[in-house]
């Protein structure tokens, strides 16, 4: 699961590495980038992941802080079932 923070959105890809592919992915497109909007975008992403049947990932900020932003995404994602 790798997250890329910019100024204004939030953008999560969950990647096969073996197959060098990307199973699904989310963004903040359209939402400022809020703790509110990162939390909603955890479960989004999370649900996306369950649906490709993959239930365990590796929690990958990119070197982005883990700040409150990125606290609530993956807390949000860990409560709807995703395990790293």
């Amino acid at each position: 699961m790798a997250v890329y923070v910019s100024n204004r959105y939030i953008y999560v890809q969950v990647i096969d590495d073996d197959a060098q592919k990307t199973l699904c992915s989310a963004s903040s497109l359209g939402d400022k980038c809020t703790v509110e909007t990162a939390k909603a975008l955890g479960a989004k992403a999370a649900e996306a992941a369950k649906a490709q049947g993959v239930s365990k990932v590796v929690f990958d900020r990119g070197g982005f802080a883990f700040g409150s932003r990125l606290r609530a995404l993956a807390d949000s994602a860990r409560e709807a079932g995703l395990q790293f």
